[in-house]
């Protein structure tokens, strides 16, 4: 046995799944609402959050190897941050068009 698997109890990984079914709540209502920009960076921050997570893990608590398991949501966040920082833009560009068009 690797003495990892001794580190984690059953009060983490409840905590850990809660944390992940919170994030996924919060993404599906961002992509229902997408306009609406608190609940945008709330959602750019969880993936901030879950790329930080899984890289102090890896790199600063080395309780992850770097492995598919881990790769997977190092990726998807790290893509999501990006694609989600470009879609900024757009929203801020459609925020500019919608004042131009009241005045």
């Amino acid at each position: 046995f690797s003495p990892l698997l001794f580190t984690v109890n059953g009060l983490q990984a409840r905590t850990f799944g809660i944390w992940t079914l919170l994030s996924s709540v919060i993404r599906c209502l961002c992509a229902i609402d997408i306009r609406n920009k608190t609940l945008y960076y709330i959602t750019l921050f969880t993936f901030f959050m879950a790329l930080v997570h899984f890289l102090s893990e890896v790199f600063i608590y080395h309780t992850a190897a770097l492995t598919i398991g881990v790769m997977a949501p190092l990726m998807v966040s790290s893509f999501s941050i990006l694609g989600m920082l470009i879609g900024l833009q757009y929203l801020e560009v459609e925020a500019l068009s919608q004042n131009k068009k009241k005045n």
